[in-house]
Formats: C-alpha cells, structure tokens, sequence
C-alpha cells in the first residue's frame, strides 16, 4: 500500500474523478471546490484505525476510505501540517498549490463491479446510468466495469447485453454511437459462485490487470438477493479488496424484513465491513423532486417559518401504481407493500421533510436530524393502519387478474397490495400534525408526491364565498415527485369580474416547462455519489434501526393476528378504509379531488 502522505493522498474519494470535473461539467458543484465541503475533509480524517484482517482496508479514515500502511506515529506530523497549511489559505487553487495534491487522472483508476450482473436490475437501471454517468463525462478518466454473476457470459455476450439498455437520451453533444462503443469497450465480465473465494480471487486478478498498476478504487454493487449479502461480502472481502485504495459496496434494499433480521443483516456485514464503506441504496432518494425539498424548505424564506404545526394541518405521502406485479409476485409476497414501499421509500421522505435545519449540508449533520425525526416519532399502531388487496376486476371489456392470480403467489396469500398509515412526530414542531402515508398497487394512476394542506385561515373574510367546504379555500403545496415532476402551490384568487367570485388557481413549477434538460435517473446521481464517497442520500445503520423500530410491532401484529386485507378492485382508488382512517384524523385524501395542473 502507498504510504499516506499530504503530497499524495490516494484516500481521497474524489481523486480518482476530480480531473475530469470542471465549472462547465454537468457534474460540477459547489462541494467539488469548497474547503468546508467532503472532499478536503477526507485529508483531515479525525480516526484512524487499523484493524486487521477483519476490515477490507488497513487504514482508514472516517470517510471509510483507505490508503496506507504506515504506523499512526508516523501520519501524525504530515496530517498535522496539512491541516495548518489548508487553515492557512482561502481559495481551492492555493489548496491544490499548498498541498501540491496530484489529481493527475494517470494515478489512480476506480473498477466497478456489478454483483448480479445478469438480473434486471442491472440490465435495466445500473449499466445505462453508469453509461449517462460516462456520456456527461462524470466519471474518471480511468475507469473499468465488471459484472460478475453465475451465469456463463464472455465479454463479447455481456456488451451485446449492454447494448440493449443503453440510450443516449441526454443532450446529444457527442455522437452516440461513438460513446457507446467507448464505454462498452470498458465492460468486461466474470463468471463465478457468489460463495466462491477462488473465484472472486480470479476476479481480483483481472481487476489488477486492468488497473495497471494505479491506485485502485473499488465498487461493488451488491444486485443480489439480500440472503447472499453476506457471502458476497465475506468473498471479496477476503480476495478482492482494493490493496491500496478505498473499497466500498452499495447494498440493495430490502434491508432485513423486521428489526430483528435487518439487524443481524448489519451485524454480518460489520465482521467484514466497517459502516462507511456500506452504501445502503434507497433510489428514492435520488429522485430529483426528493433532492430539491431540502432546497425548497431551507433557501426559501417563504416556506421555512410555515414549516411547522403553527401552519400545517397535515403532510400526505402518496405512492401508486397501475399495474399489479405482473409476475413478480413470488418475491413481493415475502414483503408486502408495507415493507416494499413504506418503511423506507416514504419513510426517509418523511424524515427529509421533516427534520430540523442540519449544521451543514455534510452527510452526518444531515442523517442525524434525520434520526432524530424518526426516534421521535410514536410507534404505529395498528388502528392507524388500514390494509389492501387487489381483485380482478373487468373494465372496457378487459379482465384485469387478481393479486392472488398471479401463479407465484400463494393460494388464499394475505399480503397487502395497499396500505394506508397515520403516523406522528413528538416534538415541538410537529406535535398533533398527521403524517399520512398511502401506497398501493393496480391503483388507478401512476404518481408519487408530497401533499402538504395548510390549516384554514381564521376569521377568513371570503369564507361564504366557499360555502360549507372550507377545504377547498386551504392552500395546499404539492410536489410531485414522479412523473411529470413539477411543484405547484395552491391559492384562492378572485376571477376577473364585476361579482366577487372566488377560484382556487396553481402557481405552477413544470419542470419539462421550466428546464430544458432531461432529470438524471436517480440511480446516475447515488451511483456518482458513491463513487466520490458522497454519503448524504445513503441510509446509516442507526437510521435504519430507527424506521424498523416504528414499523417492526404493527408488522407482527398483522402477521400474527391473520389481518384480513380489504379487497379493492383492480383500477381503482383503494380501499374504502383508507378515506375512513384520514377522515378519523380529519383529512381528505390530497389526490381523491386533485386537479393536477396541465401545462
């Protein structure tokens, strides 16, 4: 391993991608210059450790990425001095000249590797944002993708696989097919068992051959059922760690099925692991609409001093679907909708939206508001949860099938295809506001939003002007998160005219209107965070202890007790029970009476 040193610091996560990031990048941003950002923190690790064999890197930083063998004596004096020269100076050019850091792209490589590579996950969602990643120059000059599955593939067989998803949907500044061909010839394969130390070995020995000798980077991306994580990681661990770089893996959700098993699934990862270098994905969080709340809320004076109970009578996060699951009924079985969809999806936009203003934009300032939403919320109860199945149902003269007709689902299955939950917050911002969350399948649109319904005006001089419905004067901020994403806000105006009418008008944000450029796939963003060693849209151990604690009870309750599901027709809205449990809580559903703003 490379001795660490203020000269040449291979811990750096950005350094292998730094130099191909420039002002007029599309991947360009503030963090990439700024001395308070993440990037110039991992030259000032505040812990080092050396822990062998159990961790895949020798030494590491906080950040989790790794660098050198040397002895903490003899780190002391160069990080100390580095730290006085970056005190010492205000602008990233004098950094770089202070340090004389060597971004030189010939120094260092990043090796991705998809484990899973033949599934539909990777086929569909993690090689072509790898490609959009490539095509908008945002990974490093020197980069190399392997996928590694079981099945029998040559490089040859994996492009052709490739090259079925790709598409160059991005601005066209480039020949597409030129890229294509460039990035493709960047992809190789491995065939071998995911329980295999030998053949992770022969995978470790063709990644060297590809680093040539630099300072190698590693990724894995665990596309893989979550009963094979902890083999997977024992085996690369073991035989295909980086030697002299950081190493890091992104793990898929499901993350466990309750606390218990979610944290054995933790405890198993640590023995090879340490937490840093677990990227735990949940694409949500890449979502464009996700990303922009923050940036909503916090640089908006006009929303932060309403953001609290003072103004909001309620929060509802939505999630539907219009399809059934079409097949993949085996592997939803095991989960439900709950699981699926609630515990993590609308739960960790919850806790964004939710949170205090962090100290910093820093990944641990952010995550740790976030756990404190979540461990200040009340365990859900069963009676503020209302459970769904769909039925066949005929429609135009189509017959749409049952969840329980799909022949990998068990006969006479009690698993919710809908759930509809009240949720709530003990603290002084949110006390009494409930938090609705609703999620379901073969619904009768495809939407996922934020619905935020500010409480009625008192004393509202134009009340008579509603009549006897005072929702429909509440103003109302939606966010739409997918698809056709755009933020609209919800006023009462007066129509044009000699009588005094009232109307309910959007002030509109569309984006397809307002932005010309396509919106990234989630994936491209979590993808490139990951491999800069960005943690802040990733799920720490602790937050996920947090969001199974307050699902973990009501989950065994249904199970146990046998809860019958409320059935609902293929198509439809839902169940009727769902309108009962918000009209308990004294709402309406957002989405029942929504006019979703065509533009």
């Amino acid at each position: 391993m490379a001795a660490l040193s203020p000269l040449n610091c291979p811990t750096s996560s950005s350094s292998s991608s730094c130099s191909r990031i420039t002002p007029s990048s599309p991947c360009f941003s503030s963090r990439t210059l700024s001395l308070s950002s993440s990037s110039f923190k991992k030259f000032l690790p505040k812990k080092i450790s050396l822990q062998f064999p159990r961790y895949w890197n020798v030494l590491k930083t906080q950040d989790g990425a790794v660098a050198a063998t040397a002895s903490p004596s003899e780190n002391v004096t160069p990080l100390k001095n580095l730290k006085d020269v970056l005190s010492s100076v205000t602008s990233s050019k004098e950094v770089r000249e202070a340090t004389n850091f060597d971004t030189n792209e010939h120094d260092s490589t990043v090796s991705i590797v998809v484990v899973g590579a033949s599934g539909d996950l990777a086929k569909k969602k993690i090689f072509p944002a790898l490609f959009a990643l490539y095509y908008e120059d945002c990974l490093p000059k020197h980069f190399t993708v392997f996928g590694y599955a079981r099945s029998k593939m040559t490089d040859a067989e994996l492009r052709d696989m490739v090259s079925r998803t790709l598409t160059c949907r991005i601005d066209k500044r480039e020949n597409c097919s030129e890229k294509m061909e460039q990035f493709l010839k960047r992809c190789f394969y491995h065939s071998g068992q995911y329980d295999s130390e030998k053949n992770f070995a022969e995978l470790d020995t063709k990644l060297r051959d590809h680093e040539g000798g630099r300072v190698s980077n590693r990724l894995f991306y665990l596309s893989i059922p979550p009963n094979i994580f902890t083999e997977v990681v024992k085996c690369a661990s073991k035989s295909a760690s980086s030697a002299n770089g950081w190493t890091r893996v992104i793990v898929e959700k499901p993350f466990g099925r309750d606390a218990e098993s979610s944290a054995a699934l933790t405890r198993d990862l640590k023995q090879y692991l340490v937490e840093d270098q677990i990227f735990r994905i949940d694409h949500y969080l890449g979502k464009e609409l996700v990303e922009n709340l923050s940036v909503l809320r916090f640089s908006n004076l006009i929303f932060e001093p309403l953001w609290s109970r003072q103004y909001i009578r309620n929060v509802q996060f939505i999630f539907s679907e219009d399809f059934g699951t079409e097949g993949r009924g085996g592997y939803f079985d095991n989960y439900g909708i709950i699981r699926d969809i609630m515990q993590n999806h609308l739960l960790q936009i919850l806790a964004l939206f939710a949170m205090e203003t962090p100290v910093s934009l820093d990944a641990e300032d952010v995550r740790n508001e976030k756990v404190k939403v979540l461990r200040s919320m009340k365990p859900l109860q069963l009676e503020n949860v209302v459970v769904g199945q769909y039925k066949s149902h005929t429609k135009g003269g189509v017959t749409y099938p049952a969840y329980t007709d799909d022949k990998t689902v068990p006969k006479g299955s009690l698993t919710p295809t809908f759930a509809a939950a009240a949720l709530f917050i003990n603290n002084a911002r949110w006390d009494g506001v409930p938090f609705l969350m609703k999620a379901g399948k073969a619904l009768h649109s495809k939407i996922a939003e934020i619905r935020v319904q500010f409480r009625h005006v008192p004393g509202n001089l134009f009340n008579r002007s509603f009549g006897t419905d005072l929702d429909r004067a509440t103003n109302e901020l939606v966010i739409r998160v997918q698809p056709d994403e755009g933020i609209y806000l919800k006023i009462n105006n007066k129509v044009p005219g000699l009588a005094m009418r009232l109307d309910r008008s959007n002030l509109n944000l569309h984006y397809a209107a307002r932005y010309s450029k396509e919106i990234p796939d989630a994936y491209e963003r979590l993808l490139l965070d990951a491999i800069e060693g960005e943690r802040r849209l990733f799920i720490r151990s602790d937050e996920l202890d947090a969001a199974w604690a307050l699902f973990t009870p009501v989950l065994k309750e249904l199970e146990e007790k046998k809860v019958m599901p409320e059935f609902y027709p293929y198509g439809s809205r839902g169940p009727v029970g769902a309108h009962y449990l918000a009209a308990r809580h004294n709402v309406q559903w957002g989405d029942i009476s929504a006019e979703h703003p065509q533009v």
